[in-house]
């Protein structure tokens, strides 16, 4: 869990330390009082990347060349110290003299590492009103949330994930200049091994969570399920879609292809959320989902994520605030809201932002 964070000229933050109850915390404050951001920073030291950011650079104050968020977690039965460290990619040494630096440096007790060593330190569950992307919006999105879950508990995939999309980039290279050029088919040997070893792992990973997702139980009354749309890899599908490949200059099967649905079971059948159902349905399932994250990290990795929350309230109604209050006391859980009733709940520490 994570006990204390300290931000420095993150956001509109130029210096602010929070302390969090290893239950419930509750930011409240009006819009533009930086409570997103501080759930941004929880989830940046968590997966090493932001939620909502579109260049990290957005991330620094806009005054200021860096950005610090430094977090105390316990992991273990002990304290660690993990931060990340945000520039523009420079850093102004006087008025004459610039010096280029790393945008991002991953430390934890003041060693710097890799992203691959760095993420799932601390693991966490996110669920934001846009999680509903994962119903309505493209493949890239539910793709992006498989990567992320699965990458908090195994390492091997994190490292198959870089390695096949960087085989991925250069395949496709390969494929234009084989259009363009008219270079050997031979060239493609290589990245196509690499593609299908890696691959293979990647698509067996993302069956095996959503199997796992699939045994949870019914969720408020509703029985939601996931449906995988793997996209399989081999020698035998490269090959059969050869010529079409060297047309487009692009891989066209894959797991960068793949993609799942939601569905909710209704009258017996199962029927697509994003086709059938209500919003109010779709809302329900992905906290469905997420719950399922959640249940996953632990089982894999025996610790119990932080469950992140933010502003998830103000769409539903009593019945389900009531529900999602009930699930938060099972972690760590720190809550987002500008409701002010909260103030009144003796079990939850509240932390004021003006």
């Amino acid at each position: 869990m994570i006990e204390q964070i300290t931000l420095t000229d993150f956001r509109n933050f130029k210096k602010k330390a929070f302390s969090f109850s290893p239950q419930i915390t509750v930011l409240i404050g009006p819009n533009a009082a930086g409570k997103t951001n501080i759930l941004e920073s929880i989830y940046l030291l968590s997966t090493g990347k932001s939620f909502r950011a579109k260049v990290e650079e957005e991330m620094i104050n806009y005054e200021k060349e860096i950005a610090r968020v430094k977090g105390k977690i316990l992991k273990d039965e002990e304290v660690k110290n993990i931060e990340i460290a945000l520039t523009r990619g420079q850093i102004s040494l006087s008025a004459t003299r610039i010096e280029k630096v790393a945008r991002k440096r991953l430390l934890i007790d003041g060693s710097g590492k890799r992203l691959v060593d760095f993420a799932g330190q601390l693991k966490a569950v996110l669920f934001t009103p846009a999680d509903l992307d994962l119903v309505t919006q493209s493949p890239s999105t539910r793709r992006r949330f498989l990567d992320f879950v699965i990458s908090q508990v195994d390492r091997e995939y994190r490292r198959s994930i870089l390695s096949y999309e960087k085989g991925l980039r250069q395949r496709n290279r390969l494929l234009l200049r084989i259009r363009e050029q008219g270079i050997s088919r031979s060239y493609l040997h290589f990245w196509d091994r690499l593609l299908i070893k890696n691959g293979d792992y990647i698509a067996k990973a993302r069956q095996n969570f959503i199997e796992f997702v699939n045994s949870t139980p019914d969720f408020n009354g509703q029985d939601f399920s996931l449906e995988y749309d793997r996209s399989a890899i081999s020698e035998s599908r490269l090959n059969e879609y050869k010529e079409e490949e060297v047309a487009a200059a692009t891989t066209l099967v894959g797991p960068h292809r793949d993609d799942f649905c939601i569905k909710l079971k209704k009258n017996g059948q199962p029927r697509e959320l994003a086709r059938f159902g209500s919003r109010g349905e779709s809302r329900m399932g992905v906290l469905w989902l997420k719950l399922a994250e959640l249940a996953f990290i632990k089982k894999q990795t025996g610790e119990k994520p932080t469950l992140l929350l933010d502003d998830i309230f103000s769409e539903l109604d009593s019945k389900h605030k009531e529900i999602v209050i009930n699930l938060a006391h099972a972690q760590q859980t720190i809550i987002t809201t500008t409701d002010l009733n909260f103030s009144k709940e003796k079990s939850i520490e509240i932390v004021f932002l003006k």
